[in-house]
């Protein structure tokens, strides 16, 4: 446990930045859940119409730092590909 004061407002500082990007890892791993359960049921015109959604949920988790930039493009290129095989 943190002692010192500045010690004990990172670790307040830590908590509060971890429940954001908490969210935003949640909210991308929802948006590509959906995706993919559209792609799964065949509905290729709702999975279009989604991409936008999760590309952004992606971009921002990339910009956040909670996902590294090689990794978001990796993701947003097998979604495409996904839509783009059905």
């Amino acid at each position: 446990m943190p002692i010192t004061k500045s010690a004990k407002k990172a670790h307040r500082s830590s908590l509060r930045k971890k429940s954001y990007n908490d969210r935003r890892r949640r909210d991308m791993r929802g948006a590509i859940k959906e995706f993919k359960k559209f792609v799964a049921e065949k509905k290729k015109e709702d999975a279009i119409g989604l991409l936008p959604k999760v590309y952004k949920a992606v971009d921002k988790a990339e910009k956040r730092g909670v996902i590294k930039k090689n990794n978001a493009a990796r993701k947003k290129s097998r979604l495409t590909n996904l839509v783009n095989k059905m």
